[in-house]
């Protein structure tokens, strides 16, 4: 299965189109699709995107909570309710309806960033600064890593002389 990946930061012109890119375009085509389904993010000044992979990835999520609770609507409403279902042109390009281009502050350029089995579609300034925190955090977690993994390593060696010592 292919992924997002990378990163490409397009214009978007007077009437809201944009270019989608080629890699991402790839990667629908695999999917047999030719739009895209985006909402706003949940935990991002950004908006979620991708094709149907995505949308079943959310309808696994809805699954999983009771029918008819109050969960599951508000998550439904905030997935589904703020959504929109973009179509790719004939050169590539989609429309960015204004509705979502104001919620996350976007003028005229755009930034595509891969996750794997979905994008997100981010102002460019903002996308740097999230880039620089998630850079940073995941040094910090590299090496909380490291240190779990060397303590896991020394308390396995205690656990084998411990057992050396009983046979012995």
């Amino acid at each position: 299965m292919e992924e997002f990946v990378s990163s490409f930061t397009n214009k978007i012109d007077a009437k809201g189109r944009v270019s989608v890119p080629a890699a991402f375009r790839a990667v629908l085509a695999k999917e047999q699709s030719d739009e895209i389904f985006c909402h706003p993010a949940l935990d991002a000044p950004a908006l979620d995107a991708g094709g149907p992979r995505l949308v079943k990835h959310i309808r696994g999520l809805l699954e999983e909570l009771a029918p008819y609770s109050d969960e599951k609507d508000q998550l439904a409403t905030a997935l589904f309710g703020e959504s929109e279902y973009l179509k790719l042109d004939s050169d590539g390009r989609i429309v960015l309806p204004q509705r979502l281009r104001d919620v996350i502050g976007l003028s005229n350029t755009v930034t595509f960033v891969g996750l794997g089995d979905k994008f997100q579609i981010w102002e460019p300034k903002q996308f740097e600064d999230a880039r620089q925190l998630a850079r940073s955090k995941v040094r910090d977690l590299r090496a909380l890593l490291g240190s779990a993994k060397k303590k896991n390593i020394t308390d396995a060696a205690k656990v084998d002389d411990f057992k050396d010592d009983k046979t012995t």
